[in-house]
This record gives C-alpha cells, structure tokens and sequence, in this order.
C-alpha cells in the first residue's frame, strides 16, 4: 500500500507542534491505520482501522517524543515514537492528505494512513 501514496511533502521541524495540533484538530475521530517500516525487523502493523484522537509532539528538551492517540472518548492505544527525524506527508491525486510518516532516530519509520472519510 506505501507504493500507490506519493509520500514527498516535508513539514519543517519548527511547524511541527502547529502541525500536528492542526492535524489532530482536522481529523480527530477519522480511522487511521499506524504501520512500522523498518529495513532490518521488517514492517509490521500495529493498529488497523482505529479512531485518531490526538498526535501530540513534545519538542526535544521537553520529551523529544511524537504520541499517537486513538480512542473515541478515551485513550484506548497510543503509540510513541522518540527523537523524530523527519515528518513527511502523502497525499492522493486529488491532493488530499492521506499520509503522514515520521522517521526517528533509530532509522525506523511510522506510516499513519488516514482512511476515506
């Protein structure tokens, strides 16, 4: 499926608390699917099909950490990814949002596709 998103738009480091409040704001409550790429344990799925509730970024010497929330009106499985590197984002022909995938420090990365709405 990471083949078929053209995934080439990156978001400055300084935007991205703005970014992701925004993007949490644009799409909470819209199903999402959190997938891991990494070159040496392979890929690997880790939620399909969820409701996003917040992605919350703590800038480096406040945590250095990006959090995944999903539930509806509760937290019911969050993902965190540390020391990102680089925030890329994906969208359709249309040029509608429809991916975003964070590199970290350890050379993995996160895909997070968001579902037709």
């Amino acid at each position: 499926m990471v083949s078929k998103i053209d995934i080439n738009k990156s978001v400055p480091r300084e935007r991205w608390g703005e970014f992701f409040d925004q993007f949490s704001d644009g799409n909470r409550g819209r199903h999402i699917s959190i997938e891991i790429i990494d070159s040496e344990l392979g890929d690997a799925e880790l939620i399909q099909n969820a409701p996003l509730m917040a992605m919350v970024y703590d800038r480096p010497g406040k945590g250095d950490d990006l959090i995944i929330e999903v539930g509806r009106d509760e937290v019911t499985y969050a993902h965190t990814i540390d020391s990102p590197t680089e925030v890329l984002t994906g969208q359709n022909s249309n040029g509608v949002m429809i991916a975003v995938r964070i590199s970290d420090a350890a050379g993995k990365k996160t895909l997070i596709q968001l579902q037709a709405s």
